[in-house]
């Protein structure tokens, strides 16, 4: 079933509260369950402070990582290469991957996977799920 919109929607970075995991990082869907949700797809913003990561995790959702500051140690399966901002990375349905920041600066991104719904290395990592984690911050 598709929705028909009548008006746009416009979801500011700024006025999602988010996640904060003990890895190190502080996640906000933007477009996604407990937001504005799309059909197919999710999308989010990650800030990975200094020495934080996204652990190593797969799932079986298609991703794109891009990375808009800073820089980081990718892996996905068993290569390791660094990214650097502005670049993309593609990450394969149920592949292994991380992402390490080792610098001093907080390196930030943007994720896209698919199909829609949610990841589960997110509950895996905390102790409350994704709804608890958005709604208690």
């Amino acid at each position: 079933m598709h929705r028909i919109r009548k008006e746009m929607d416009i979801v500011r970075l700024d006025d999602i509260v988010g996640m904060r995991f003990p890895a190190g990082r502080h996640t906000k869907v933007l477009i996604g369950p407990g937001s504005k949700e799309a059909e197919r797809f999710v999308v989010g913003y990650v800030t990975i402070y200094p020495g934080g990561k996204v652990p190593v995790h797969s799932h079986g959702n298609e991703e794109v990582y891009t990375i808009l500051e800073g820089s980081g140690t990718m892996q996905i399966g068993k290569e390791k290469r660094v990214v650097t901002a502005i670049s993309s990375v593609y990450i394969p349905a149920d592949v292994s991957h991380s992402l390490m920041n080792q610098s001093e600066q907080e390196l930030a991104m943007m994720f896209v996977y698919s199909p829609a719904g949610w990841v589960d290395h997110w509950t895996q990592e905390t102790e409350k799920g994704p709804d608890d984690q958005q709604n208690s911050m």
